[in-house]
């Protein structure tokens, strides 16, 4: 017969690992797969925020590089991966300043 002490000693780090699997290692999975798919619909005309806060707009997508128009005229090459919002098309964003 196994002694209960024994048995407590044993479970106790399963579940110990069962518990950061689920708290950590699984939502960090979810939002990498995520961000994933979100980087592979990129498409023209999108609106995205960099990694950086930048916000612009794309205006050609290849396979891990991006066209990101951050003002008119001014164009930049980006890493697909530092994009870490799309807004989509025409959402509107907001500004600090009331123009009247």
């Amino acid at each position: 017969m196994s002694d209960p002490n024994q048995l407590m000693s044993l479970a106790f780090p399963l579940v110990l690992i069962a518990v950061l699997y689920f708290f950590m290692f699984r939502p960090q999975q979810k939002r990498f797969k995520e961000h994933q798919t979100m980087v592979a619909n990129l498409k023209r005309g999108d609106q995205v925020v960099l990694s950086n806060g930048m916000i612009g707009k794309v205006v050609r997508v290849e396979d891990k590089e991006a066209g990101v128009e951050i003002a008119q005229g001014v164009t930049v090459k980006v890493v697909k991966s530092m994009i870490s919002e799309v807004r989509g098309k025409g959402e509107p964003v907001v500004a600090n300043d009331a123009k009247s």
